[in-house]
């Protein structure tokens, strides 16, 4: 497996090693060893995944510490558009974010550690994600920001992305940046 770095302290690019022959193919999804030296070693907890159709956007999510998360995300069908949102107050990134298509072509991972919002928009029909957590799931400190909101600029090429009516009720980000103040 091949890391790279990305300009967000902590957030990386995971590229496998990607065994093909007449059968199909192999790779390793995960190495805690190898995860290990390039990153704040995590225990992962929970793994979910998701079934989405073209034109879905999911988030942006985040939970508020003490029950923050990071995830390991990665697409097993389809392709997905990823975002995450640096939200960590005292990093240089702060309020930027980061994007790049994740597909089953590539297998390519995002290591997006706490102090991230997370969103992505599904680019193919029967999109599988797939996500390793440092944290459980925690209902009361689930939270996120509105995947429009124009201080973000975040260019999600889709005009109308289905959503779900709790991410429609997320706040905005100067709301966010009321709660955190």
């Amino acid at each position: 497996m091949t890391f790279h770095t990305t300009p967000f302290e902590g957030l990386l690019i995971l590229e496998p090693r990607i065994f093909r022959d007449n059968r199909g193919y192999f790779f390793e999804s995960y190495n805690q060893s190898a995860f290990d030296q390039v990153a704040k070693p995590v225990g992962f907890v929970q793994d979910n995944q998701s079934m989405s159709n073209k034109g879905v956007l999911r988030g942006l999510h985040f939970q508020r510490a003490p029950y923050g998360q990071g995830k390991l995300v990665r697409v097993a069908r389809g392709a997905v558009l990823d975002i995450a949102v640096d939200i960590r107050k005292t990093s240089s990134t702060f309020g930027n974010f980061f994007s790049m298509e994740l597909n089953d072509k590539t297998n390519t991972m995002l290591w997006i550690p706490e102090g991230f919002a997370h969103g992505f928009l599904t680019l193919e029909d029967n999109t599988l994600f797939l996500y390793k957590c440092s944290g459980q799931y925690n209902k009361e400190s689930e939270s996120g920001i509105r995947y429009d909101d124009p201080e973000l600029k975040i260019n999600w090429n889709e005009n109308n992305p289905v959503l779900s009516e709790k991410d429609l009720q997320l706040p905005s980000w100067k709301d966010f940046l009321k709660s955190v103040s």
